[in-house]
């Protein structure tokens, strides 16, 4: 009978010893959070006239794959994201953000999503496109591409207008925060052309 316990006890100590071994494992690394679209100088929006156009956005839909709060990428047919590295908030929302902010400066009143007013037109937002793409290989600087549509129509459902909009900024190197700017650039370039394209078609 000795044999056997032996054997247990052995056993026990191998258990005691990989579940040391599990909780000494390195935990994984944090991740970085990254905004896109910051505007750097808060400046005041100007007055809007008692007689400004109301435009309110429609939902709209959004690239599925990136519409989470990780940075998609794309090399060939071949989807990623970048490792420990993410957006402050899913990507749908901070660019619903980024279209608001732009609106700001703008004599077209956007109503969101949410919020009580009567509007003249609705304006509705696809966005198509909203990936790092890696044209040149892995280890070259990507190009941030983000591609969107556009429809307006008026409150009694006919329609105004459609039109894509698509940005595409090379980022200067291979590095996150040269790609979150690349962003940056790219939807504050898009947002800018959808302000100034319902500023032209409803007024």
């Amino acid at each position: 009978m000795i044999r056997p316990i032996l054997r247990l006890a052995a056993i026990a100590v191998c258990a005691a010893a990989l579940s040391g071994c599990i909780s000494l494992l390195p935990k994984s690394k944090p991740a970085q959070l990254y905004r896109f679209y910051a505007p750097a100088a808060a400046t005041p929006a100007p007055s809007r006239p008692a007689s400004a156009v109301a435009v309110f956005q429609t939902n709209g839909t959004f690239q599925e794959e990136a519409s989470d709060d990780r940075i998609l990428t794309m090399t060939g047919g071949r989807a990623a994201y970048i490792a420990e590295s993410r957006w402050v908030a899913p990507a749908d929302i901070l660019f619903d953000e980024a279209v608001a902010k732009a609106f700001d400066a703008s004599p077209i009143r956007l109503i969101a999503r949410g919020q009580q007013g009567r509007s003249a037109y609705a304006l509705r937002v696809d966005v198509r496109t909203f990936e790092t793409r890696y044209d040149h290989g892995e280890k070259a600087a990507p190009t941030v591409i983000v591609r969107v549509h556009a429809a307006l129509t008026r409150a009694d459902q006919s329609g105004v207008g459609e039109d894509e909009f698509e940005a595409r900024v090379p980022a200067s190197d291979n590095r996150v925060s040269a790609i979150v700017a690349a962003y940056n650039t790219a939807v504050g370039d898009v947002v800018g052309k959808i302000v100034s394209w319902t500023e032209k078609s409803a007024t």
